[in-house]
C-alpha cells in the first residue's frame, strides 16, 4: 500500500469508525466492561449478604474474624489490543483480508474505548520482536495504531503468539481489557501464558476467518500459495476427499484454539471477513453485561 492509498485507508476507517462508536458502541461497551479495573480500597467486618469471594483470608486467621476487602472501581481504564501481523492475515476472499478487518476491528474498539475515557494501547505481533505502543488517550493515537496496521507488509513464518504472549505479561502490570485480534491458525501450544494474561487481564479473542477457509469451494484446479511458508501448489477442489480434509484442518485448528482460550477462562468470538461484525459485537456485549450482571 502506497503512502498515498494509506492516508486515504486510514481517513476512510476514522469516518466510518467514528461513527459507529459513537452512535453504536459506547454504550455497549460501557455497559459491558464498566468497573472491570478494581482498585483496592480497604479491609471491613464481614456482614451477611457480602460476597464470600471478597473474603481477606490473612486479615480473617489473624483477627479470628472474617474480614473482606473493599474495591473501588478506577475511574479509566486501559485497552491493550493484540494484533497478528503474519502472512496469513493478509488472505480474504469477500473484497476484505482479515488484515483489513482486524484493522477496522481494532479501530472501532479503540474508539469506542476513548469515548469511554479509557486509555488505548497496542502490542501487534508476527514472526519477529513485537511492537509495543504504550496505551495512551487521544483519536491520533487511535490513528497511529491504524497506520501501523494499514501497511499490510508480509512476515512469512509461524505466528510467535506465546512470545507475544509472554511480551505483554512483562509489559503490562496493570489490569487491562485485552483483545487478541487473529486468525490463530498454526500458533502451536500458548496455553501457559494465555492462562497467565487471562488471569491478570479481561481477555477475549476475536478470531477472524474467512468463508474459503472454513469450506473450500468446488471450482476446479486451483492455484494455491501457502502464506506462511510461501509454498505453492495446485488444489483439486472438485475432489470430495481434498475437500474434507481442507474442512477437517480447519475445524481442528479451530477446536484447538477455542480449547485454550476456554482452559484459560477467556472468551473468545468468531468474526468472519465480508461479514457485518457490528451485530456481533453488539450481541457480544449485551451477552456480556447481561452475565456480569450488571
Amino acid at each position: 500500500m502506497t503512502s498515498t492509498e494509506l492516508a486515504k485507508f486510514v481517513r476512510q476507517i476514522e469516518l466510518k469508525t467514528r461513527g459507529l462508536s459513537s452512535q453504536v458502541f459506547s454504550g455497549e461497551y460501557h455497559a459491558a466492561f464498566k468497573g472491570r479495573g478494581m482498585s483496592f480500597s480497604e479491609v471491613r467486618t464481614y456482614q451477611p449478604g457480602d460476597d464470600v469471594r471478597d473474603i481477606d483470608w490473612n486479615v480473617t486467621a489473624r483477627t479470628g474474624e472474617p474480614h473482606i476487602k473493599i474495591f473501588e472501581e478506577e475511574r479509566e481504564l486501559s485497552v491493550l489490543m493484540m494484533v497478528d501481523l503474519t502472512s496469513s492475515m493478509l488472505f480474504g476472499t469477500r473484497g476484505q483480508t482479515k488484515r483489513r478487518l482486524a484493522t477496522e476491528l481494532a479501530a472501532v474498539i479503540g474508539s469506542s474505548a476513548l469515548n469511554n475515557n479509557d486509555k488505548v494501547g497496542a502490542i501487534l505481533y508476527g514472526t519477529g520482536e513485537p511492537f509495543y505502543v504504550p496505551p495512551k488517550k487521544g483519536f491520533q493515537h487511535i490513528l497511529r495504531i491504524v497506520r501501523e496496521l494499514g501497511i499490510e507488509k508480509a512476515q512469512a513464518g509461524e505466528a510467535r503468539f506465546a512470545e507475544a504472549l509472554q511480551f505483554a505479561n512483562n509489559v503490562t502490570r496493570r489490569r487491562a481489557i485485552m483483545f487478541v485480534i487473529g486468525d490463530f491458525l498454526q500458533q502451536g501450544d500458548y496455553t501457559v501464558p494465555l492462562r497467565v494474561a487471562a488471569r491478570r487481564h479481561d481477555l477475549i479473542g476475536l478470531q477472524l476467518v474467512d468463508p474459503f477457509e472454513k469450506e473450500l469451494p468446488d471450482v476446479g484446479l486451483l492455484p494455491i500459495k501457502d502464506l506462511e511458508t510461501g509454498k505453492s501448489s495446485i488444489c483439486d477442489t472438485s475432489n470430495t476427499k481434498t475437500r474434507a480434509r481442507h474442512q477437517s484442518y480447519y475445524e481442528n485448528e479451530r477446536a484447538q484454539a477455542v480449547q485454550q482460550f476456554r482452559t484459560a477462562g477467556a472468551q473468545m468470538l468468531e468474526l468472519s471477513t465480508g461479514q457485518d461484525y457490528i451485530p456481533l459485537l453488539i450481541n457480544f456485549f449485551k451477552s456480556r453485561h447481561k452475565r456480569m450482571g450488571r
